[in-house]
């Protein structure tokens, strides 16, 4: 059902023009309000009766496309997590998670709390259907009926929403992880009621290192705690998963110590690509050039940009700071990647630091003496390369955290390509 003829059945209904509710019904789908539930409101608005629509046949969920209006469904609650999220100025809390039956899974929304959990077995009358990152997704709402299921529904997936880093993908919501915090900031942003205290930093377990943001600061979140922390939602921070907490969120201490993986997942560059963004990854490629703006470099002292000729692209005219980094490419031959090398690294790189390498410019003359120095000793060496990976359109870049001259063997790691790029 479109937004067209929505408009022109309320219209007649109501005895308003079409194009005035059309124009409201376009107001809430802004607000990614699913068009069921915005013709409700417009109903009601033009003093209509709410009404229910009689409940769509079943379907199972791998035959439910973003072509139906609505859909009945008899699934499982694989999970389901709680958050606020601003609506029309106002504060409105939403159930949100996974539901499965025998033949897939699907991603739901509910707009009112209809007193299910995890685990349970329902089926879910006159639900509505939108399209979400090019899936569809059910929104439960004012005229959606939710019953508990005869029987209990099998399915292959987990229920309940506990799982390892590795498994988290953006779009999961009702999730639950046991990590250790590797790193945590206090910070203040411009939220959307004025200033507000957040929390960040890095979680781990055995099997990865990701981002997270605590929305609402819990006290047991501190650096080295191990914790049981329950109903958060993944989002994408950098092309890659970041974990996220709301008021809803629980976090309980454990008392054993989280096992934290001791290194990050190693892929061929292709691989790391691929994959759109990783936060921890590791790669091994050749050095084939130091790209220019590397060596000694000046940056804006408000935003940290790279000033070029005194102007910054945020603040204009500044006095940089002196700073010194590394954007070298690296390629493995299946791909390559911009390697972008922080200040501590590039100091042991260069074998000198800042200071160094201003007297080493001021002697020469020439600003470029340091990076013909990186040059020298980078270009054409084999080295493992440990950071955070960021895809976009204008290429691959990798953050680095650890740099190291490669220790495999030159026939080893041309195997190990060859395997890659061979069918």
């Amino acid at each position: 059902m479109d937004v067209d003829h929505t408009a022109e059945e309320l219209a007649s209904a109501l005895g308003v023009t079409k194009q005035e509710v059309k124009a409201d019904l376009e107001a809430l789908l802004e607000f990614d309000v699913p068009l069921d539930e915005a013709a409700q409101s417009v109903r009601r608005k033009h003093g209509g009766a709410s009404g229910s629509s009689p409940a769509p046949e079943p379907l199972s969920i791998s035959d439910i496309t973003t072509e139906h209006g609505s859909v009945t469904v008899t699934a499982r609650v694989l999970t389901q997590g709680t958050r606020t999220i601003r609506y029309q100025g106002d504060d409105q809390t939403i159930r949100e998670g996974t539901l499965a039956d025998g033949t897939g899974t699907i991603s739901y929304t509910a707009w009112q709390d209809f007193g299910f959990e995890a685990g349970d077995s329902l089926v879910v009358g006159n639900a509505g259907v939108r399209e979400w990152d090019g899936h569809p997704e059910l929104n439960l709402g004012q005229s959606t009926t939710v019953s508990m299921a005869d029987e209990t529904v099998e399915v292959d997936q987990p229920v309940g929403g506990d799982s390892d880093l590795i498994d988290l993908a953006p779009g999961d919501r009702g999730r639950n992880v046991e990590v250790n915090v590797q790193d945590v900031d206090s910070r203040t942003i411009d939220g959307r009621d004025g200033e507000t205290t957040i929390l960040s930093g890095v979680l781990a377990d055995e099997t990865a290192r990701l981002p997270f943001t605590d929305w609402d600061p819990h006290p047991d979140i501190k650096g080295g705690a191990s914790l049981r922390i329950e109903d958060v939602y993944i989002r994408e921070f950098r092309g890659s998963p970041s974990v996220n907490l709301s008021e809803f969120s629980t976090v309980t201490p454990l008392d054993g110590t989280v096992t934290v993986a001791d290194s990050a997942p190693r892929l061929s560059i292709a691989e790391a690509v691929d994959n759109g963004g990783l936060f921890d990854v590791e790669v091994v490629g050749n050095v084939l050039e130091v790209r220019d703006g590397s060596g000694l470099i000046e940056r804006c002292p408000e935003c940290g940009r790279v000033v070029q000729n005194g102007q910054c692209r945020t603040h204009g005219a500044v006095e940089g700071e002196d700073d010194l980094r590394i954007k070298a490419i690296v390629d493995d031959g299946t791909d390559s990647v911009t390697a972008i090398i922080g200040t501590d690294l590039t100091e042991e790189i260069y074998g000198g630091d800042i200071a160094d390498a201003k007297a080493a410019a001021r002697e020469a003359m020439d600003k470029e003496v340091v990076a013909d120095a990186i040059r020298e000793e980078l270009v054409g060496g084999a080295y493992r390369v440990r950071g955070s990976l960021s895809v976009d359109e204008y290429g691959a870049n990798l953050n680095v955290d650890e740099f190291e001259a490669a220790t495999e063997e030159p026939v080893d790691r041309a195997r190990a390509v060859l395997a890659e790029v061979r069918p």
